[in-house]
């Protein structure tokens, strides 16, 4: 997931290691959803550009430190990009990271998330109908039950929002 946070913030132009970390940091509004540290910023940066999916285009002199290289994504990053960001995940537990992921991304990216959250609602609709169906009464089934009601509730709210 790192890589494709990198990734996405990447696509909004040309960018350095450093400025990709503070837009990753526990303050920013990406941030807020997937705090990455600084080091796992550049060790993302050099997956990426080893799978192609971003290349250095040039390096500027630092303001206080060592050089910056600037990347940019590739072609082939862009469409992985794209492609991960139309799909769903599979579990609820990862609406709470993931899948706000991708909508802030999408949103930075002047796109609409409507299309995700509608294939998210139909990806987890047997998942939520199943768990809503539980009727044991231990501490696990319960929480199961109730995050999968509020998982429900808020993909609702925002299909409302971005309808």
């Amino acid at each position: 997931m790192t890589e494709h946070a990198v990734l996405g913030l990447l696509s909004e132009g040309p960018s350095h290691g450093f400025a990709i970390s503070k837009q990753l940091g526990p303050e920013s509004e990406v941030g807020r959803i997937l705090t990455v540290r600084r080091p796992l910023v550049y060790r993302a940066l050099d997956r990426l550009v080893d799978a192609g999916l971003a290349e250095p285009i040039h390096t500027e002199k630092g303001v206080s430190g060592p050089n910056r290289v600037i990347h940019q994504v590739t072609k082939s990053g862009q469409g992985e990009l794209n492609r991960w960001l139309d799909l769903p995940v599979d579990h609820i537990r990862d609406i709470r990271i993931e899948f706000l992921l991708k909508v802030a991304l999408l949103i930075r990216a002047r796109r609409s998330p409507r299309r995700l959250i509608t294939a998210q609602r139909k990806s987890l609709e047997s998942t939520l109908q199943a768990l809503d169906e539980i009727r044991a009464d231990d501490h696990v089934s319960r929480w199961r039950r109730h995050n999968a009601r509020a998982a429900a509730e808020f993909l609702e709210e925002l299909d409302d929002i971005y309808r």
